[in-house]
């Protein structure tokens, strides 16, 4: 059984909840990732996506140099713990249709993060029923609201 301390990636940037989407964006551009965790002093209290940014506060007109990470970061964030098989994460993965999980410590503290590309480059096995439940749907919704 492989265990999530084995694909994981390690000594992750996060970002506090009082800190502006402007910071948000541009820690994401200088670590070329899409997401961050957020985190009151060490204990994980959301993630912060590159698509939050675009869709709750670009979209609504809101400043990024005067927003807060914690105004559109989403707060119920699933996490996993080092022990964890990837079998046990990737299942989680797809149930909630997300692509990161933040990796914590017994005190909520984030060590890491396990992503679909550690997952599918990492390991040996099969993702290929998380990537399709992370996927679906996989058409936009084009419905007028």
């Amino acid at each position: 059984m492989t265990t999530i301390s084995e694909v994981m990636t390690r000594n992750v940037e996060v970002i506090g909840p009082d800190e502006s989407l402007q910071r948000a964006a541009k820690m994401m551009d200088e670590l070329n990732v899409g997401s961050l965790p957020v985190c009151d002093g060490k204990r994980l209290v959301g993630m912060i996506t590159d698509r939050d940014i675009t869709v709750r506060a670009t979209a609504a007109g809101l400043d990024p140099a005067q927003t807060l990470v914690g105004d559109v970061m989403t707060e119920s964030t699933r996490c996993c713990t080092e022990a964890q098989s990837t079998e046990e994460v990737m299942e989680q993965m797809g149930h909630s249709q997300i692509r990161r999980v933040p990796v914590v410590d017994d005190d909520g503290a984030v060590i890491g993060i396990v992503s679909l590309g550690d997952l599918a480059t990492r390991q040996d096995g099969h993702i290929d029923q998380a990537l399709r439940d992370i996927s679906t749907p996989s058409e936009p919704d084009r419905s007028i609201a």
